[in-house]
């Protein structure tokens, strides 16, 4: 599981100051279990993701993934944790079957163990056909399977996909959220970050909203929209992010005023 407590980031910037990514985050994710990360851009979803994958240390808070503190154990963490975006690099010289192998050896798999888990994921995956296919050769959608293949090569209990379905065509697409569906009825626990609300709407049992670091709601689908009067999520997300516009806007009126007191 994953269980993120109060989590903060706070970036220093030179011409604005210091700049809170993530106020207080707080939600956990259960095996077995799709869980939502919603939010416009700049909402601090990457910041999230980064921080659950030991890329970024948080400034306040703390997050454990599968019970490994992101800080104090980065090592444990990388080992129960795969990660699938859309920015995933392929290398170019090497085949499908070479890149899934590299990675399970780079997470220490038993060799004995290393080729049969293999074989099942390219069968799994459907990517016998693309074995042999060097990376320069492959397809968008080609890339991406290879991208989930190395994430779970070495049978991770948690998944992260971050926009993992961006620039793939219709059947890519629907092929990947499938896979999704099956490792979560394996009992994986997967976090689902993604700016299409029908991908979320169809495939998460619970969702977080963040905007602007902060964690606008946090429940179950149907409950959201029941207590919302909302229809679908779309309409739920457009709603919440647009009820916090105006506020936004008071704010930096009233941080520009007390700055312009402040130098007068």
């Amino acid at each position: 599981m994953v269980e993120v407590e109060q989590l903060g980031k706070t970036y220093d910037d030179w011409a604005r100051g210091p700049i809170q990514a993530l106020r207080g985050v707080s939600f956990h994710a259960l095996p077995g279990e799709i869980f939502g990360l919603l939010g416009p851009n700049g909402a601090g979803k990457t910041t999230l993701l980064r921080i659950l994958g030991t890329l970024l240390r948080p400034s306040s808070g703390r997050a454990r993934v599968n019970g490994y503190d992101v800080v104090v154990e980065p090592s444990q963490v990388r080992h129960h944790i795969g990660f699938v975006s859309a920015n995933t690099a392929v290398y170019d010289r090497m085949t499908a079957w070479e890149t899934v192998e590299y990675f399970g050896r780079l997470y220490g798999v038993e060799r004995s163990q290393l080729r049969e888990r293999m074989e099942l994921l390219f069968r799994r995956l459907k990517m016998t056909d693309i074995r042999d296919v060097l990376g320069a050769k492959m397809s968008t959608g080609m890339k991406q399977k290879v991208s989930i293949a190395r994430a779970l090569v070495h049978d991770p209990p948690v998944l992260v996909f971050d926009e993992a379905t961006s620039g793939l065509d219709v059947l890519a697409a629907r092929a990947l959220l499938a896979t999704v569906r099956e490792l979560r009825d394996q009992g994986k626990c997967i976090i689902f970050s993604t700016h299409v609300m029908r991908e979320a709407e169809k495939l998460c049992d619970r969702v977080v909203i963040l905007h602007r670091g902060s964690v606008l709601v946090e429940g179950r689908l149907n409950d959201l929209m029941q207590q919302f009067g909302e229809s679908d999520l779309e309409e739920l997300f457009f709603r919440l992010i647009s009820d916090q516009e105006p506020q936004r806007e008071a704010d930096e009126r009233g941080k520009v005023f007390a700055e312009g007191v402040a130098a007068g």
